[in-house]
């Protein structure tokens, strides 16, 4: 069977992500509405009813805005580290919710990597889901690389790697001087350099498929960030998540029959944005 991943949604304004294979999913963050997340689902022939579990990396609200509605509809176990929970302020069941440190969690058959990253959030995490020994990676809102993440992101065969501002254009921008900091402070975002450094030096020959997340709408550009990395990437297929929908179903291994609608609407949107 395959692991198939896609981004619901990456940006300031929503983060959602998916990964599963043909029997069981987690998602990683909620932060758009439940609404969206079954809408985009449904469009990409991705069940609910495959979603075992729900991740939680951070407390920040493009993260968390949608989950408690989406977690409480579908009775879905949560997993969200207890500084979090509790700097979160969102009302979940006790019986659903589960806490997690730097661990590997099984779900079903997929195994989930967590571990600690650098941001301004009370105890963030990042994730690598693995099954079969593909491993997808999911590292957005780091503060600066450490070598966590350089551990995690070089067995990945795929990965959501952060490219969130283009330096030129953060400090030329209308941002407040407080607000720069905080995204250069080291514990705020990567920037495409930083996130193009940490793909050229520590990117696995192996990895096929590299979204780039989490972009700003101010700071960035897509068509900018993904020419950066398309000169260097070789044979891995470099595109970018969206702020405004949701990703094509990508997989690894071998897809099973009842996905192919699916792949060739993969094949349509490759190139969209």
């Amino acid at each position: 069977m395959a692991l198939y991943f896609s981004s619901i949604n990456s940006g300031s304004n929503g983060n959602c992500y998916y990964v599963g294979n043909d029997t069981d999913a987690v998602l990683i963050d909620v932060g758009i509405s439940c609404k969206e997340v079954e809408k985009r689902m449904n469009r990409l022939g991705l069940s609910i009813d495959k979603v075992k579990a729900i991740f939680i990396s951070h407390e920040h609200s493009d993260h968390i805005k949608g989950l408690e509605v989406f977690a409480n509809k579908y009775n879905l176990p949560v997993y969200i580290n207890n500084a979090t929970l509790k700097n979160s302020r969102l009302s979940l069941s006790k019986d659903f919710t589960f806490s997690f440190n730097e661990s590997i969690i099984e779900i079903g058959n997929l195994k989930v990597h967590a571990f600690s990253k650098f941001h301004d959030a009370a105890d963030p995490y990042s994730f690598v889901v693995e099954y079969q020994d593909y491993r997808v990676g999911v590292f957005t809102d780091i503060g600066s690389v450490c070598h966590k993440l350089i551990k995690h992101f070089k067995i990945c065969h795929a990965a959501f790697l952060e490219a969130n501002y283009d330096t030129k254009m953060l400090e030329e921008g209308r941002y407040p001087y407080f607000l720069k900091h905080r995204i250069t402070g080291g514990k705020g975002h990567l920037s495409n350099d930083e996130a193009l450094q940490l793909f050229r030096n520590h990117s696995a020959s192996y990895m096929s498929h590299l979204l780039l997340s989490h972009l700003s709408k101010d700071n960035n550009e897509p068509t900018l960030a993904e020419n950066m990395f398309k000169c260097v990437a070789g044979n891995t297929m470099v595109s970018v998540a969206s702020r405004f929908k949701e990703s094509p179903l990508y997989f690894l291994g071998v897809q099973e029959n009842h996905f192919l609608a699916v792949a060739q609407q993969e094949v349509i949107q490759l190139n969209l944005f």
